[in-house]
C-alpha cells in the first residue's frame, strides 16, 4: 500500500503551551479532558509539560487520514504514553485506536451523554405524506446519496413523502444534481445547517430517520449524536451496520439495520415501518428506551466520573 499521508503533525509553540498550562495551575485543575486524538496530536506540547492528568478521547473521524500516516506514526506513540486514558465513543472505535497503537490498558469506552429530551407520541401521517429526516455534514460517510436512491424508490409506494437533509458540506451540489437524475424535484429539502433548537422542531414534524453511514477511505462514524436524538425522540430509525451504529440501534428491537451502500435495503426498511404500525410503534419505544439505558446523563454520569477518578489517579506511561 502506498502511503498517502507525508506531511508530519504542526505543534502549537511553546509560548502557547505555557500559557495553557499556566492556567491548569491558576485554576487548580486536576484534569484536562482533550476531545478527539486528532486535536491532542497539535498540543503535545501541552502533554509534555502539563501540571495534571489528561484525558484524550476519541469520536470517529480522528481515527482517519493523516492520523494513520506513517509521519504520524512517533507523535501518536509519545500523545498515548502521555495520556493518563483514552476514552472511546464506541467499542468498534476503540478497535480502531488500539490499532493506532494505543495499550490496551489505557483504552475505556466513554458513550455520548444525551441531555434529557420528552419523547412526544408519533402518529403515521394520513394519505402517506411520510415525512423522512437525516442531519449530518454532507460529506461521503454519511450515506446521503445512497439514502437519496433509498428514498427515490420509497416514494414510488408513498408520492407524497418528503425527505429533508438538515446540513451543509461539500457534496451539496452533487446531492442536489442526484436529486435532479431521480426526479425528486419538490420533495427533498435541502434545509442547510440548523440550530440545535431548530433542529429539535425539525424532530418534532419527523417520521422516519434516515442515516445510512459507510466507510470511506477508513473513516467512518462513532456513533452519530443526530441518530442518538432521533431515536430518543422516539423516531424509528434505518441505518447500517457500519462503525459504532449498532452499539446503538439493536436491529428489529430499537431500529432497522441494513448492509452499507444498498438502497434497496433501506427502502425495505422503510417501507416495512410505513406499513406495519405495530412494527413502527415497537421501533419507537425500544428507540427510546435504548437511549434511557445508554445515553442518559443517569446511565452515564457515574461512569465517567469513575473513569475521570481514575484518570486523576493513574500515572501515565
Amino acid at each position: 500500500m502506498v502511503e498517502r499521508w507525508t506531511g508530519t503533525p504542526w505543534q502549537i509553540t511553546a509560548g502557547e503551551a505555557r500559557q495553557i498550562t499556566n492556567l491548569l495551575s491558576e485554576e487548580n485543575a486536576v484534569l484536562l479532558h482533550l476531545f478527539f486524538g486528532s486535536a491532542a496530536i497539535h498540543l503535545l506540547p501541552v502533554m509534555k509539560n502539563s501540571p495534571v492528568p489528561i484525558v484524550v478521547s476519541f469520536h470517529g473521524s480522528d481515527v482517519a487520514g493523516p492520523m494513520t500516516g506513517l509521519a504520524y506514526s512517533k507523535a501518536l506513540r509519545e500523545m498515548f504514553a502521555r495520556a493518563a486514558l483514552v476514552p472511546c465513543r464506541s467499542r468498534h472505535l476503540a478497535d480502531q485506536v488500539r490499532l493506532l497503537g494505543c495499550p490496551e490498558h489505557k483504552i475505556r469506552v466513554m458513550r455520548a451523554v444525551l441531555p434529557p429530551i420528552i419523547r412526544r407520541q408519533i402518529v403515521p401521517p394520513s394519505h402517506g405524506a411520510w415525512s423522512v429526516l437525516q442531519a449530518g455534514r454532507m460529506v461521503p460517510k454519511k450515506g446521503m446519496a445512497t439514502a437519496l436512491k433509498a428514498f427515490a424508490i420509497f416514494r414510488r409506494q408513498f408520492p407524497r413523502a418528503t425527505f429533508t437533509i438538515a446540513g451543509e458540506g461539500p457534496l451539496k451540489e452533487s446531492l442536489s444534481q442526484l436529486v435532479a437524475e431521480l426526479g425528486l424535484e419538490g420533495s427533498v429539502d435541502f434545509c442547510g445547517f440548523l440550530s440545535q433548537e431548530e433542529l429539535t422542531k425539525k424532530f418534532e414534524q419527523t417520521h422516519l430517520y434516515l442515516h445510512p453511514s459507510e466507510t470511506v477511505d477508513g473513516d467512518t462514524e462513532g456513533v452519530p449524536n443526530a441518530l442518538l436524538e432521533a431515536m430518543a425522540h422516539g423516531i424509528p430509525a434505518v441505518a447500517t451496520w457500519h462503525g459504532g451504529i449498532p452499539e446503538a440501534v439493536e436491529d428489529n428491537i430499537s431500529g432497522l439495520l441494513c448492509a452499507e451502500h444498498q438502497p434497496d435495503q433501506l427502502a425495505e426498511s422503510l417501507l416495512r415501518l410505513a406499513q406495519d404500525p405495530a412494527l413502527y410503534e415497537m421501533i419507537s419505544e425500544g428507540a427510546v428506551r435504548r437511549i434511557a439505558e445508554n445515553f442518559s446523563p443517569e446511565a452515564q454520569t457515574d461512569q465517567i466520573e469513575a473513569l475521570y477518578r481514575e484518570a486523576i489517579l493513574r500515572k501515565t506511561g
